[in-house]
């Protein structure tokens, strides 16, 4: 993704997706009631963001974004497996001070720019492609990455290098007091599970194959499909 801080695994897409609003509004503290789209996002994911939205008072208002847009949703693929060209939605939607959120295909970022290099805040997405089996629509782990500005607004847990008492290198859980275990009701997110095991099998599925062999496996998909 290009963006320097993620967390260990968020639920599914949907739910991520759903985070990365939140987080936008949190920044905005509150202020801002709109969240705009640039491409067409997966039905089920629109559905769960205005599940959460609704109770907000937030309204999800297409492509229109002004000084109340508090994120632009940007679809990479979008539902239909476009890559459009959303340049132009992301520069007025930064002009405005808008989070910009990437919802992004991890295996389809080895073939494409960094959403932080096309100007993205955020970053989110599913990581079935990695390894997962479909199982009839089953669970996945999803990411959720962001800039540094961003950090102490994002759920999920953290995890930092640090040192032990003998100053061996290791890692620890970091920025703790934005969990549910610490601040309950004011915690970034009370979603509780982050599916460790499929993001786990996910992290193994992207080692085993490194770089090279993700971006092979991409190429061939992409293949596939214009022969489609």
């Amino acid at each position: 993704t290009g963006l320097p801080v993620a967390s260990a695994s968020l639920l599914d897409e949907a739910t991520a997706v759903a985070e990365a609003v939140g987080i936008a509004l949190r920044h905005h503290r509150d202020k801002r009631t709109k969240v705009a789209l640039a491409g067409t996002p997966h039905p089920q994911t629109l559905d769960v963001v205005r599940t959460r939205a609704e109770p907000l008072g937030i309204e999800i208002d297409g492509e229109t974004i002004d000084d109340n847009t508090a994120a632009l949703l940007v679809s990479w693929p979008d539902t239909f497996g476009v890559y459009g060209d959303h340049k132009a939605a992301i520069d007025k939607a930064r002009a405005t001070g808008a989070i910009v959120v990437f919802i992004a295909d991890p295996l389809g970022l080895t073939l494409t720019d960094a959403p932080a290099k096309l100007g993205a805040d955020i970053a989110v997405g599913p990581m079935q492609r990695f390894g997962v089996p479909m199982g009839f629509g089953g669970p996945h782990a999803a990411y959720c990455a962001v800039s540094d500005r961003l950090t102490r607004l994002m759920p999920g847990r953290l995890v930092g290098q640090s040192t032990d008492s003998k100053g061996r290198p290791g890692y620890r859980l970091a920025l703790q007091t934005r969990e549910q275990h610490i601040r309950r009701d004011k915690a970034t997110s009370n979603i509780c599970t982050a599916q460790a095991l499929l993001a786990n099998m996910a992290t193994a599925y992207a080692i085993w194959h490194g770089p090279a062999g993700l971006q092979a496996i991409a190429g061939r998909i992409h293949t596939l499909a214009n022969r489609l």
